[in-house]
């Protein structure tokens, strides 16, 4: 029906008017044509489907052909297996083939090893067949056979260490080789010499082209091994150079003659051999410092001198016969500690001179080179260190022992200076050798443990006899101190300037200890020495072990508490000054304190003077001083002439300065507020502190200002009865003063009184008799 409906739709499409039947032919044609290629198109479809059915119907068949074959080779597999299992023919067969496969293991590792030997043998003859003339083409077998005994010992170690005879051959024919052909180089090197009369040769004169081209050839020959060894090595060709005085070394130094004693070490033996090396210095360096430069400029040792700079290398090439020298000289000399510092001492000086006269580092560009020195140290720093502390105990005590140990050194400063006693001199002068003898080690434990162990206990020693002679003087002018006894002597040694003398011993060398360690703090050598501490404190992981078997605690106890702190605001002296400031302080407290004691004793009988009331016949202008002051003044004028010439001006003003504003008070409050005085009274007062203020003034400038408060009391107790006109008369001021504190401070601005306060000029005028009532 349906598709009836579409035939209908055609033809009603196709066929729409008369006109369209006169192309039904065409049209017929048009439908005939499609129906055939549908037709043709369907045949086609079929046709594969066909084949495809076939196709899949073989497959399916030759799978399960194939699956039959598997069943049946598992069956087949399954019957072996069990009849295996059940027979013992493959284990005997495998038995019986073991030994032949062992020996045949054996042949095959054997006709490795023969082969591999076989081409260590002939690497080594195309090394030699290259010397003496192409030392470069020679390098080539060489370095193949060098690689190839590395690779061995590589490949021994993973396999547990076999083959050890291999590996020890091969080893043993790159060290054989490499010294043949040294060798070979060597004697060519040796023949020009030889023919040219080295070493008697002039320092002046040019190497010739033969001479340089052997010395090239020998340099070409190391230069894999200067290139490439951790180590520093010496140059082949200087030391070939360097072979003759080297047996001219051993023939002085190392032989039965009188120089090769150890005390000709220091006298004959390092200077021969730095005149030996500024003979040649020029000679070497003219001829051969372009070669070197040509073959290192541009390589990783460029900037190591040892192998750029010829004397350098011949200085490498001397050293060892040096170094057997000292071992033997220090074997000869063991347990004398005395030479051993005098060696050191005279040693440093040598590598000093090796690395600032021909700048030998030794290979080590950064660093530098530590010198003989650090080499020997590196086994007899202990035994030093012991020997250096020893002698510099000894003498600290020798220091303290002597007559003028604790007497003060006048002499040392200028007046307003301070005076230390010529122990603390002599003392920072011992610390100061102290450090010559080690400053110029390279090590910084070793350093380290001479400021320690040496200086810093030296100090510790003499900071403790600075504080018992302050706990002994304390014990002896306290009240508690007096009560456990006190002898005779001990109090004959404060009359006096005794005391005053104690204390200013006490304070100068508390003084000059912390002056001269702050100068020393800022030395270079101190400097580098702090930074040095702070970056290992930093950088340090092992605190118990912090520097030459020293913990980080004791280090930091015994120079700074800034050791190991972000802030670098210490200096390597801090606990040190520290200690030492506290006992100037103390040593300052204590001179202030027996001058009012001093004062105390000397003002007594003038404090009880009764006379202040008495009407005196001399006029104003004819008063001498008070008898009783004449004692006090003598006192004073003692104490300032001693204080003066033993002390810095700054710390003399500031005990005066307290000593005097004691005095002010006591004046104030024993004499001005304890007594009654008249007008003749109070101007012999006046008097008596006007003689007070001028010798003070002699002595310190504007000194008498610590009395300025009493000369305020005085002028307005020495207001007149009568005055001219327009003057201030005492019943003026007391009507004033007595008024009102505005009244009160008129009067006080009218006299240029601006210490007194209303308050207290009403106390003073009430002290005149005349206003008594």
């Amino acid at each position: 029906m349906e598709s009836d409906i579409r035939v209908e739709d055609y033809l009603d499409d196709k066929l729409q008017s008369t006109t369209d039947f006169e192309q039904l032919d065409t049209l017929v044609s048009s439908v005939e044509h499609q129906r055939s290629q549908l037709q043709s198109q369907l045949d086609h479809a079929t046709r594969e489907l066909d084949e495809a059915r076939r196709s899949s119907a073989d497959r399916s068949a030759a799978l399960a052909a194939q699956m039959a074959d598997f069943d049946a080779l598992q069956q087949s597999i399954d019957v072996r297996l069990r009849i295996i299992a059940q027979s013992d023919a493959p284990d005997d067969a495998i038995r019986r083939l073991e030994p032949p496969m062992r020996h045949l293991h054996k042949v095959d590792l054997a006709y490795r090893y023969l082969l591999l030997l076989h081409d260590v043998d002939a690497l080594r003859r195309a090394a030699r067949s290259h010397l003496p003339r192409h030392p470069k083409a020679a390098l080539e077998p060489y370095t193949r056979l060098k690689q190839l005994a590395l690779r061995l010992a590589e490949l021994q170690q993973q396999a547990d260490g076999a083959a050890v005879h291999l590996v020890r051959h091969v080893e043993s024919a790159v060290e054989t080789l490499w010294d043949d052909m040294k060798r070979t180089m060597w004697d060519e090197l040796e023949a020009v010499l030889a023919k040219r009369g080295w070493p008697s040769v002039d320092p002046d004169a040019d190497a010739d082209e033969e001479w340089l081209q052997c010395f090239e050839k020998l340099v070409d020959l190391q230069a894999p091994e200067v290139l490439y060894s951790p180590a520093t090595v010496s140059l082949l060709p200087v030391d070939v150079m360097a072979q003759i005085f080297v047996k001219e070394f051993r023939f002085h130094f190392l032989s039965d003659k009188p120089t090769s004693s150890p005390q000709a070490l220091t006298a004959h033996c390092f200077p021969w051999f730095l005149a030996l090396v500024e003979k040649w210095e020029d000679f070497f360096r003219d001829n051969f410092g372009p070669v070197l430069a040509a073959k290192f400029g541009d390589t990783p040792v460029a900037r190591r001198m040892v192998y750029m700079d010829p004397v350098c290398a011949f200085i490498a090439s001397m050293l060892p016969v040096m170094r057997e020298k000292i071992a033997m000289t220090l074997a000869e000399t063991a347990g004398d500690t005395v030479f051993l510092s005098s060696l050191l001492s005279q040693l440093m000086t040598f590598d000093e001179r090796l690395r600032a006269g021909f700048a030998y580092d030794d290979g080590d560009a950064d660093e530098g080179w530590g010198g003989l020195t650090s080499e020997v140290l590196s086994e007899h720093f202990r035994p030093w260190l012991e020997a250096e502390k020893k002698f510099a105990l000894e003498r600290y005590q020798a220091i303290m022992a002597a007559p003028d140990a604790r007497s003060i050194d006048y002499d040392f400063a200028a007046t307003g200076k301070t005076k230390p006693t010529f122990a603390a001199t002599r003392v920072t002068d011992l610390l100061r050798s102290v450090t010559t003898q080690y400053e110029r080690v390279r090590r910084f434990s070793h350093k380290l443990r001479f400021l320690i162990d040496i200086q810093l206990a030296i100090l510790d020693e003499y900071h403790d006899h600075l504080r018992g002679t302050l706990e002994a003087y304390l014990s002896i002018t306290s009240t508690v101190g007096r009560a456990f006894g006190v002898t005779k002597e001990q109090l004959a040694a404060l009359e006096g300037t005794g005391a005053l003398e104690t204390l200013c011993k006490v304070y100068g060398s508390a003084d000059h200890v912390v002056s001269t360690l702050r100068d020393w703090s800022n030395e270079e050598f101190f400097v580098t020495l702090w930074e040095q501490l702070q970056a290992r404190a930093k950088a340090s992981e092992d605190q118990s072990n912090f520097a030459g078997g020293m913990s980080y605690e004791h280090v930091r106890d015994r120079t700074s508490a800034a050791v190991g702190k972000e802030e670098d605001s210490g200096v390597l002296f801090d606990e040190t000054i520290a200690a030492y400031s506290q006992r100037r302080k103390r040593a300052q407290e204590f001179l202030a304190e027996a001058l009012v004691e001093s004062h105390r004793k000397a003002f007594k009988a003038y404090l009880h003077r009764p006379q202040w009331s008495t009407i005196a016949e001399d006029s104003p202008g004819d008063l001498a001083v008070t008898a009783e002051l004449d004692e006090p003044l003598r006192i004073l004028k003692r104490d300032l002439d001693f204080l003066h010439q033993a002390l810095g001006t700054a710390v003399f003003r500031r005990v005066w300065r307290e000593a005097l504003e004691k005095l002010n008070s006591t004046l104030w409050g024993e004499v001005l507020m304890s007594h009654k005085f008249t007008a003749s009274g109070a101007a012999q007062f006046a008097r008596d502190v006007h003689a007070i203020s001028a010798l003070v003034e002699r002595y310190i400038p504007d000194g008498s200002s610590s009395l300025a408060s009493l000369g305020d009391a005085l002028r307005l107790l020495n207001l007149p009865l009568e005055a001219q006109e327009g003057g201030m008369t005492l019943k003026r001021a007391t009507d004033m003063v007595f008024t009102d504190n505005a009244e009160a401070k008129k009067v006080l601005e009218a006299l240029q009184n601006d210490l007194l306060t209303p308050a207290n000029a009403r106390q003073i005028l009430q002290r005149r008799v005349e206003n008594a009532e």
